[in-house]
């Protein structure tokens, strides 16, 4: 969908004000929603003032709806666009962001919320902010097996992104983020939520207390039987399919993770035959 004129897009922020109708509202993140999943849309949508009004929309004034749609064009603007994922975090998006992730809010709310703060994180600094702002203990909630697999996801998903602050890092697994990322590795999880999971460790275990906490936590076996049930196939597909160069570097990132595990033993898994796949994959790819 092409851009519309600088002045109609004005007109359609200033729907998203307080002082507008909660329908002219709603049909103004709509619009906005479906403009911005077009690359060539989010600067023009942010130069005409969308982030600040968007961001307002997420406070608890507003319906789940409506937060809702806010969150989810915030993460459509944010879409491999660096500077919009500045501008969002400067508007103050990050404090509404980790209230919604709470538990009074519905589970779509909490994967919007969840998917916008994972986007963020990209970027360094936003990394440091998302973490003093205390999102890390609500994510490391949503692992657990109340949350929507979706729900699941996102959030380990945000907390890999966290996970490169060496700081975050240690705040995540004193938050009690390894048992439940690794359930999340077993085969009731989605594929979506089992690669978060794998990359979010693959994270962790650049600490080495925390390669001792991963291991101690059970997570070795899972991780061998991930090799077993097609996640290496799905990893290959996904850097062979996908056009977004944060999604290829997180499946390159878990192949070498799970290329270079050990057993409980510590022996290299590639002893009980699932480590060749992995690492004919990685040579295949140049990884």
């Amino acid at each position: 969908m092409p851009p519309p004129p600088h002045r109609e897009l004005r007109k359609l922020v200033r729907k998203l004000g307080v002082a507008a109708r909660p329908t002219e509202q709603k049909n103004a993140v709509a619009t906005l929603a479906a403009l911005c999943c077009n690359p060539d849309n989010q600067a023009a949508i942010a130069a005409a003032g969308a982030i600040p009004e968007l961001v307002v929309l997420l406070g608890p004034a507003f319906q789940a709806g409506m937060q809702l749609d806010a969150a989810k064009t915030l993460i459509n603007l944010s879409v491999n666009n660096d500077s919009n994922k500045i501008a969002i975090v400067t508007a103050g998006a990050v404090p509404p962001l980790v209230q919604l992730l709470g538990p009074s809010s519905l589970a779509d709310v909490q994967v919007n919320a969840a998917g916008a703060l994972m986007n963020l994180a990209y970027i360094t600094d936003n990394q440091i902010v998302i973490a003093a702002a205390g999102a890390i203990p609500p994510l490391v909630q949503l692992l657990g097996p109340r949350s929507s697999a979706e729900v699941q996801q996102m959030a380990a998903g945000a907390l890999r992104n966290l996970a490169v602050n060496a700081d975050n890092l240690v705040t995540i697994a004193s938050a009690g983020a390894i048992p439940p990322l690794v359930q999340l590795l077993g085969p009731g999880s989605s594929a979506g939520a089992q690669l978060a999971a794998a990359g979010a460790l693959w994270k962790r275990s650049v600490n080495a207390d925390n390669q001792v906490s991963i291991a101690a936590a059970g997570a070795i076996p899972p991780l061998v039987q991930l090799l077993g049930v097609g996640v290496v196939p799905a990893l290959k597909r996904l850097l062979r399919s996908s056009s977004d160069a944060d999604t290829k570097v997180l499946a390159s990132r878990a192949l070498v993770f799970l290329g270079g595990i050990n057993d409980s033993s510590g022996t290299p898994v590639g002893t009980v035959g699932a480590n060749t796949e992995v690492q004919g994959a990685m040579e295949a790819l140049r990884i």
